[in-house]
């Protein structure tokens, strides 16, 4: 678990480093702007930095957004989930076609038999599982379709 944690904790440091936040001084600010963007406290991200603690879901979940890194990578970094946890979408033939393609959620949910009346609740749910590229354009039609 420590190995994990300090694997984790690295990684991290370096997105967000990468991204610009100067999360090395103290009153460099960043670790304050991380925390504000990804909509968690502070002490959830010290504590990250400092290998106190891993985060739990809902700042994993923030610090992917704010990053900008897919929830899926966030998750199977840290070891709360594998990549056979968390398959990448598989390859979808429509019926009548030759084409594959990766299946959107509106086919995942019909295929899967959701209730129409739920489908734009199932798309909601499972659209931060799937890598950012693929999950954000879905969201914002299932948005314009209700």
């Amino acid at each position: 678990m420590k190995d994990e944690l300090e694997d984790f904790a690295a990684w991290m440091e370096d997105l967000m480093r990468s991204r610009g936040y100067d999360i090395d001084h103290p009153r460099g600010g960043g670790r304050s702007k991380i925390a504000d963007d990804a909509g968690v406290h502070r002490a959830a991200v010290t504590r990250l930095l400092q290998r106190q603690s891993m985060p739990d879901l809902a700042t994993m979940r923030g610090l992917a957004r704010a990053l900008e890194v897919p929830v899926r990578d966030v998750l199977i970094r840290s070891g709360k989930l594998t990549e056979e946890d968390l398959p990448l979408p598989v390859a979808y033939s429509p019926r009548g076609t030759d084409r594959t393609r990766a299946i959107t959620l509106e086919e995942a949910a019909e295929l899967l038999e959701v209730p129409a009346d739920r489908r734009a609740l199932f798309v909601q749910v499972a659209a931060p599982f799937l890598p950012s590229e693929v999950s954000r354009p879905r969201q914002r039609r299932a948005a314009g379709a209700g």
